[in-house]
């Protein structure tokens, strides 16, 4: 019966050390799906606006005097990604710990003349004046320090792809680039503002809120300079 149990146990036990060992083998990755909120707010609607007649001016889709800029659902919009990154952090920690005790028997006296109860005596104070002493000490001590300096700047064009009921965009955009069998793929999604496109229908990639940004290359170059599938695994179980 235990050899059954064991038997059916084992498998189970092999299948969830594995996929306890792939998760820290998994490459980083970034979820492009829209926010929860942008999914739950709704679209805004599209209004006609009046245009007077015989006005200089005009209205509409394409008014005569006003930017150039992306305001409705697939319109394009030019993101100018500008991105850095520095920090530095420094710890130390040191512990110290020292215990000691002590322990001492106890003697046995006689105040009486009696020969016999003093013999007795002697002899069990040589039994009990046993001492008994004990001490430890423990220290630790650990310091460790790690700094980052990282820049990232492009251009990439993102297309409209909600109109929040607010007035804000949410946009998407992907571009891929492949040169002699090198591939690099720039990907970008968020939430912006309209009145923070300029007049050159361009916006910061600072000013874009829940911003995802991914820029990565595959191809040789790429496979080279990556951990083959074997050495993670054994740096995934490897317990030193």
């Amino acid at each position: 019966m235990k050899k059954t149990i064991l038997t059916v146990l084992m498998p189970i036990y092999a299948i969830l050390f594995l996929s306890g060992c792939a998760a820290n083998l998994m490459e980083p990755e970034i979820d492009f799906e829209p926010p929860a909120y942008v999914e739950q707010m709704p679209s805004r609607e599209d209004k006609k606006d009046f245009t007077s007649v015989g006005s200089i001016f005009g209205q509409g889709e394409n008014p005569l005097f006003t930017d150039h800029k992306a305001m409705h659902v697939n319109d394009v919009v030019t993101v100018v990604i500008s991105e850095n990154a520095k920090s530095s952090s420094t710890g130390s920690k040191q512990l110290k710990e020292d215990d000691a005790m002590g322990l001492g028997g106890g003697l046995f006296g006689s105040g009486g003349s009696n020969s016999a109860v003093n013999s007795a005596a002697n002899k069990l104070s040589g039994l009990s004046s046993i001492g008994f002493d004990a001490s430890s000490s423990s220290a630790y001590s650990g310091q460790g320090s790690a700094s980052r300096d990282a820049s990232f700047a492009t251009t990439i064009s993102a297309r409209i792809v909600k109109v929040l009921e607010n007035g804000n965009y949410f946009i998407s955009g992907k571009r891929e680039i492949l040169v002699d069998d090198q591939k690099q793929i720039i990907q970008i999604g968020g939430v912006i503002r309209p009145y923070d496109i300029n007049q050159y229908n361009t916006v910061e990639s600072s000013q874009i809120s829940d911003a995802k940004i991914l820029y990565k290359t595959q191809g040789d170059v790429d496979r080279a300079t990556k951990q083959g599938w074997g050495t993670k695994i054994i740096q995934a179980v490897w317990p030193f």
